[in-house]
């Protein structure tokens, strides 16, 4: 079994940086290279701005690979996003920090009603499924998540 998860998360691992990778690394994010996180299914691109923050995209996935190949409950995966001036995206009362998942950044605060909740969990059962579910989050991710971390787009006042 543990070895059956391992080979998801390896699977999953592969996809994304299949699917999003090239993007991100365009946008100056690269992932980090983390064996022990990958194991339980944390990924995380980093950036480091010239202010001296950080641009963390964190995928936190939950593979369920026993049934991720057959007619079982989905895997599924969500995405946060943290500026931080802690390489490591650690919480900090300073001015610049901000944390949001990609969900609550596009449906709350830029009002976008393109995901059904606010705390969206993107879900898979197949590599079909999971290549969709990497690009629409890797869309919003660079429609709103990269630009919202740089500072560049602001979430409209009320």
């Amino acid at each position: 079994m543990a070895q059956e998860r391992q080979a998801g998360q390896d699977y999953f691992r592969t996809l994304l940086q299949t699917v999003v990778g090239q993007a991100f690394n365009a946008a100056g994010y690269h992932l980090r290279e983390n064996p022990y996180q990958w194991a339980g299914g944390k990924y995380r691109f980093v950036k480091d701005f010239q202010d001296g923050y950080y641009g963390l995209i964190d995928f936190q996935a939950l593979v369920y690979s026993d049934t991720m190949w057959s007619a079982g409950a989905p895997s599924r995966f969500k995405v946060q996003l943290t500026r931080s001036p802690d390489r490591h995206g650690m919480a900090s009362d300073s001015a610049g920090y901000a944390t949001r998942g990609l969900g609550q950044l596009v449906v709350e605060d830029f009002a976008v009603a393109i995901l059904p909740a606010a705390d969206h969990w993107w879900s898979f059962q197949d590599t079909d499924s999971l290549g969709a579910a990497l690009a629409e989050a890797g869309h919003l991710i660079i429609g709103y998540g990269i630009p919202w971390l740089a500072g560049d787009l602001v979430p409209p006042a009320d």
